[in-house]
């Protein structure tokens, strides 16, 4: 579904023959969305978003707003998509702390990007993929005047729907077919994130069996073990490692796929952020021998040092007392893992006395 229109076509007076009688409809003017002429007028540019809050009272949002839905150069001119700008100053003037939200994901199926996502076999394109989510641009060439059957023929052809869809906008000037390529805001982002652990998903499925080693690794107290399968397994996921969040939103990526990946043992208890001691540890893992109890916390190592992010992960969970409420029900086998990822690499340290 297009929000912003890629495309308009105007008729114009050409030269008339006998041939145009069998041939429909024809001689069409088309402006894509990398044209000059009426760039403004597919989207509210950032002074008509001004105008909008300043007459509803909601200048305080200009920021929000401007970081959600901006982004999108349609010939010279960046405008905001105008569906979300509209919906969300709708639900201000009904809630003025309403959070910015995804109001894009609910009216299309996004099927661009999941086969997009499913089709990034290869590293070079995992990578163009990690760079973007990262807030990075990318070259490409595009051609503007595909057909639907010919979309899908090669990954190359998807570059050129996502951005005649609005799922990546153009930045600066085309040369020739050459385009740089970003996504335009927080909610496209959110979109590729979405989709990207939805990808992770589904190959935790499909490594099922090396993941099992993973986890008896965590079980037996291997931590050397589990820190070659899992960083193993990253080299192979596409990750997110955006560089305009904050680092616990980044650690959030990590923690999920390890949830993923624990998940292929069905019979264990996974907990994610369970309140236990002083604090919520980040997971506990509970399985089914009933002997045991693993307590995991996960750390972005921000600066790229993954020891001092492991010794802080395993010094929080002793400082909170994770272990008290496992200690109460019986269980006197805890081990404290401290997991610390930058990127594609990870560190697994267990604590001493575990």
């Amino acid at each position: 579904m297009y929000h912003i229109l890629p495309e308009i076509a105007i008729c114009l007076p050409l030269f008339f023959d006998a041939e145009l009688l069998f041939t429909g409809l024809n001689n069409l003017k088309v402006l894509t969305i990398a044209d000059e002429r009426f760039d403004e007028y597919f989207g509210f540019t950032d002074k008509e978003v001004k105008e909008l809050l300043e007459y509803y009272g909601l200048m305080d949002h200009y920021e929000a707003v401007k970081r959600w839905y901006d982004g999108y150069q349609f010939g010279n001119v960046g405008v905001y998509c105008p569906w979300d700008v509209l919906n969300h100053c709708d639900r201000l003037r009904s809630n003025p702390d309403a959070q910015p939200e995804n109001y894009w994901i609910n009216t299309s199926s996004n099927d661009a990007v999941k086969r997009f996502i499913q089709e990034s076999a290869n590293a070079a394109t995992r990578r163009e993929i990690e760079n973007l989510v990262a807030g990075e641009a990318i070259m490409k060439e595009i051609h503007q005047e595909l057909t639907y059957p010919e979309i899908y023929e090669t990954i190359d052809n998807i570059w050129s729907l996502l951005f005649t869809t609005g799922y990546l906008t153009q930045l600066g000037n085309a040369e020739g077919r050459q385009m740089k390529l970003a996504i335009p805001n927080r909610e496209i982002r959110d979109i590729f994130e979405t989709q990207i652990m939805e990808f992770v998903k589904e190959n935790v499925k499909k490594d099922g069996e090396t993941l099992n080693c993973f986890c008896d690794a965590l079980q037996k107290g291997d931590a050397e073990n589990a820190e070659r399968i899992f960083s193993d397994y990253l080299k192979r996921t596409i990750s997110i490692r955006d560089t305009a969040v904050r680092i616990d939103r980044k650690e959030n990526y990590y923690h999920s796929v390890l949830i993923g990946i624990l998940g292929v043992k069905d019979r264990w208890g996974i907990s994610s952020n369970r309140e236990m001691g002083e604090g919520y540890a980040d997971i506990l893992v509970e399985p089914d021998t009933g002997d045991i109890g693993i307590i995991i916390e996960v750390k972005y190592a921000h600066d790229g040092d993954l020891e001092r992010a492991c010794k802080e992960a395993l010094k929080q969970i002793e400082y909170t007392r994770y272990e008290d409420d496992l200690e109460d029900d019986g269980v006197e086998n805890i081990l404290k893992y401290g997991i610390a990822c930058y990127k594609k690499r990870c560190k697994v340290m267990l604590a001493e006395n575990g």
